[in-house]
């Protein structure tokens, strides 16, 4: 006969399976072991859960699979079966935003992927993209699990597949908070932002040891491929902090300024900056005079809400600024010349940085706000070589395919190719703006003077006397701040202290702006 249980029995099973789950979650939430901790800590790395906490609004995390063990046999596997198989995934909010996170656990297995770890992240992924909300990897893993073979490299293959799907339509942001070797630095490379902490975290393809038995080099992880290398060199990293609470509280306020998905707009704010404000100390900040220096990131400060603005890739590049703001509360992306650096020319990384910046922006529903002041693109044998034609031709591209509204301010210098390909009204530009210092020509008064009186300049009795009067004619002539605006090249010239107000006057009439762009499976950019 089946034995009876009593309703005393029963609630007497339950709670202790109750029990039970508790003291396996407890398990769970302390992780493999004290001394793994404390190994960790040693580096001066935070655990995986204590970084989920710092990343998300407090008490609103999610987790998904937190009891998932591999399945993997031999090399002794079958006797270590963790559990959240070294990985940490769920949802959760930012700002009261839902964002999905996964973050690898480096005291199990070195954070190594195995075929569990990968599974849990391509679900985590498949939900992010699904729920249209922003995904966040907190990166501290040893590549491959080796003991897995060939399958941890498929979970590999998994990653970059949804990294390339995702593209474009929910913000992907990489925190490199370890080591990240061999093809797993694939997996930032195609997000959208990847964060780098100094000291604790590294990115290469091969490491140190291979590099010195390959090429006789000798060099550390850190000088191979630290937060600095990236941050300043190679352009892979866009942010890079000294500690891990100030990179995921940077990662939380870049959230803050970008949309769930690509069919939402960025969130707008209330601003206590007046729309109207007149930014008089623009006056003085820009120099009328070509051949000055400036920092143009004064002007933005001075045209933006509170002069708070998100610079990316803020270490490379440094002679094109692009950052994130807010102009009456809506977020609008800043691509801007630096003449504080190499004079604001354009060369092979300014483009390449300011055409993925733009890129970005157009993606996700982001206006566009260029800031003119550019002498040409660099000359030179190395940037000839290097492929300026085709890296240059990406910003190009990607200011032509994007149809965000765009407006252009031409704050003094504009000249020759790098004008049209700074977002001139020729290229799509929806409104052209010109302070009272611009000059908009083919190229600067000497050198064009050189080139077409090149002959009288040559036979007169005084060469310079001759030089200098025919370079003040052309100027008179072509290079005076009305000379594109009576040709419509721009479509007013203003006040630069009105400058805020403009800006904020135009995007404010373009926000409903519709732009369809030819039916086809995709454009084949220059690479």
């Amino acid at each position: 006969m089946a034995e009876v249980l009593t309703t005393a029995d029963a609630s007497a099973g339950t709670r202790l399976r109750v029990t039970e789950l508790a003291a396996i979650r407890e398990e769970v939430r302390r992780g493999p072991s004290e001394k793994a901790t404390e190994a960790q800590r040693a580096k001066g790395k935070l655990t995986a859960r204590e970084r989920i906490g710092l990343l998300l609004d407090e008490g609103s995390f999610h987790e998904l699979e937190p009891l998932r063990r591999h399945r993997a046999t031999g090399f002794g596997l079958e006797a270590r079966r963790p559990y959240t198989d070294g990985v940490i995934t769920g949802w959760g909010t930012v700002h009261g935003r839902t964002v999905f996170v996964y973050a690898h656990d480096f005291r199990i297995f070195g954070g190594a992927l195995g075929e569990a770890h990968a599974t849990k992240i391509h679900k985590v992924m498949d939900m992010a993209l699904a729920a249209g909300a922003p995904l966040v990897s907190l990166n501290d893993g040893a590549g491959a699990r080796i003991q897995e073979g060939v399958s941890a490299l498929a979970g590999y293959g998994g990653i970059f597949r949804r990294n390339t799907r995702a593209s474009g339509v929910i913000p992907q942001i990489s925190v490199m908070l370890g080591p990240c070797a061999g093809g797993a630095a694939y997996a930032p490379a195609l997000t959208d932002f990847v964060f780098m902490v100094r000291e604790t975290s590294q990115m290469f393809i091969t490491g140190p040891d291979v590099v010195q038995a390959v090429t006789g080099e000798e060099i550390t992880q850190n000088g191979l491929g630290g937060a600095d290398v990236h941050a300043e060199v190679s352009g892979v990293a866009h942010f890079a902090y000294d500690d891990e609470w100030t990179c995921l509280q940077e990662v939380r306020y870049l959230l803050s300024l970008l949309p769930q998905n690509n069919r939402e707009n960025p969130p707008a704010e209330e601003s206590d900056d007046p729309a109207g404000r007149r930014g008089d100390t623009l006056l003085d900040l820009v120099p009328a005079e070509g051949n000055r220096s400036y920092d143009v990131r004064r002007v933005i400060e001075e045209i933006v809400d509170d002069g708070a603005h998100l610079e990316v890739h803020e270490q490379w590049a440094t002679n094109i600024v692009c950052a994130l703001a807010r102009l009456d509360g809506q977020v609008v992306g800043i691509v801007a010349n630096q003449p504080a650096s190499l004079a604001g020319v354009l060369d092979i990384s300014a483009s390449e940085k300011a055409a993925r910046f733009v890129q970005m922006c157009d993606a996700f529903s982001i206006p566009i706000v260029t800031l003119l002041d550019v002498p040409g693109f660099l000359p030179g044998v190395t940037q000839e070589h290097g492929g300026i034609i085709r890296h240059g031709a990406k910003l190009l591209y990607a200011y032509c395919n994007a149809t965000v509204p765009r407006v252009s301010v031409i704050l003094r210098k504009a000249y020759g190719g790098a004008y049209i390909v700074m977002d001139s009204q020729s290229i799509g530009a929806d409104l052209t703006f010109a302070w009272p210092t611009n000059e908009i020509a083919v190229m600067g008064a000497e050198g064009a003077a050189n080139v077409i009186f090149r002959r009288q300049i040559a036979e007169a009795d005084d060469p310079e006397a001759m030089r200098a009067r025919l370079v003040k004619e052309y100027k008179a002539e072509l290079m005076h701040p009305y000379y594109a605006a009576e040709r419509g090249l721009v479509d007013d010239v203003i006040d630069p202290a009105d400058t805020r107000a403009v800006l904020i006057d135009s995007l404010a009439m373009l926000r409903t702006k519709h732009a369809d762009l030819p039916v086809r499976k995709h454009g084949n950019p220059p690479q």
